[in-house]
């Protein structure tokens, strides 16, 4: 089991003074990882505060039991994000949390354990699910997937230029020598697509591999099936923060704080005052991006953008 000293997530410092805590209160860290958000959290809370992690991922497990037994304010849920209200009714907190935190995505553990099949540059079995125990892994759906359904997958959710030619080849392939591991696919997607000239700074596999993660895991419905459940867990002046990695996750987290700090839609020539089309959100930043020398310190973090919006009373 990793250990998760060892682990500093992105933008951890500017996340923990997003969300502003309150001594008392009551948080929520919807992907827990292996623990350093949570204990950041942890930290800044007094004797009666408490948090909340949920994460799928059973690798999580042993860290969040190791934690909860150091601190009795922490407590954990084995749980996709998405079942959150459903969670949270049986502690009857709904509307009564101060903050949620989300930093989506995979955390680096996950990519550096080759078992665990994330890794186009470390041989192992091409699975890519955040529960390993759960629905089908990558090798198991590429069995029977088409040409045309593995194309749009990698052009929907990995915007891959090359998407055709490479879901051709992994057909073509599949019909011959099944592919059953990381450095099969990703040496496939690189003889597959054209030379990248001049400098490279993204390996050739880089896209199909996050397609097919984001696709088997419903990494974006499961955005979009959590950021609504917010508005009712959160209490009045309760902060937002989510950190998300790629475009497309960005772009779920941006429409809907936007519509949410925007309000009800009404014809532009209605005479209606911005505070009767009930928002329900207030955008507190900018988007927030690493600094120069987190960058350096970890280029895993180049791309993290974090947004931050609190519930209106």
């Amino acid at each position: 089991m990793p250990n998760s000293t060892l682990h500093q997530p992105v933008l951890l410092q500017q996340a923990i003074t997003a969300l502003a805590i309150q001594p008392n209160g009551i948080y929520i860290d919807c992907t827990f990882g292996r623990g350093g958000h949570s204990r950041a959290i942890l930290s800044n809370l007094g004797t009666s505060g408490q948090i909340i992690a949920f994460d799928q991922d059973p690798d999580s497990i042993e860290t969040a039991q190791s934690l909860s037994t150091e601190d009795q304010r922490f407590s954990f849920i084995h749980s996709q994000f998405n079942q959150l209200i459903n969670q949270l009714k049986a502690k009857n907190i709904i509307g009564q949390v101060n903050g949620i935190l989300l930093d989506l995505g995979m955390s680096s553990p996950q990519l550096d354990i080759a078992a665990r099949g994330f890794s186009f540059l470390r041989e192992g079995p091409l699975d890519m699910r955040m529960n390993p125990t759960i629905g089908l892994s990558v090798a198991e759906w590429l069995e029977t997937a088409e040409v045309d359904e593995i194309a749009y997958i990698l052009k929907t959710y990995g915007e891959e230029r090359f998407a055709k030619r490479i879901a051709r080849a992994i057909v073509a392939t599949q019909n011959s020598q099944p592919l059953k591991t990381t450095l099969q696919l990703a040496e496939l997607v690189s003889q597959s697509i054209p030379k990248q000239r001049g400098k490279v700074f993204k390996h050739p596999a880089t896209r199909t591999f996050q397609a097919l993660r984001i696709f088997i895991n419903q990494e974006l419905e499961q955005i979009e099936q959590v950021l609504p459940q917010t508005l009712e867990v959160l209490a009045p002046g309760g902060r937002l923060v989510v950190i998300s990695f790629h475009s497309l996750e960005d772009r779920i987290v941006k429409h809907f704080i936007r519509k949410q700090a925007r309000g009800d839609d009404f014809p532009p020539n209605l005479p209606v005052r911005q505070d009767q089309l009930n928002p329900k959100l207030k955008i507190i930043s900018k988007p927030i991006m690493p600094n120069t020398t987190e960058i350096e310190q970890n280029p895993r973090s180049r791309s993290a953008v974090m947004r931050v919006a609190a519930l209106l009373k």
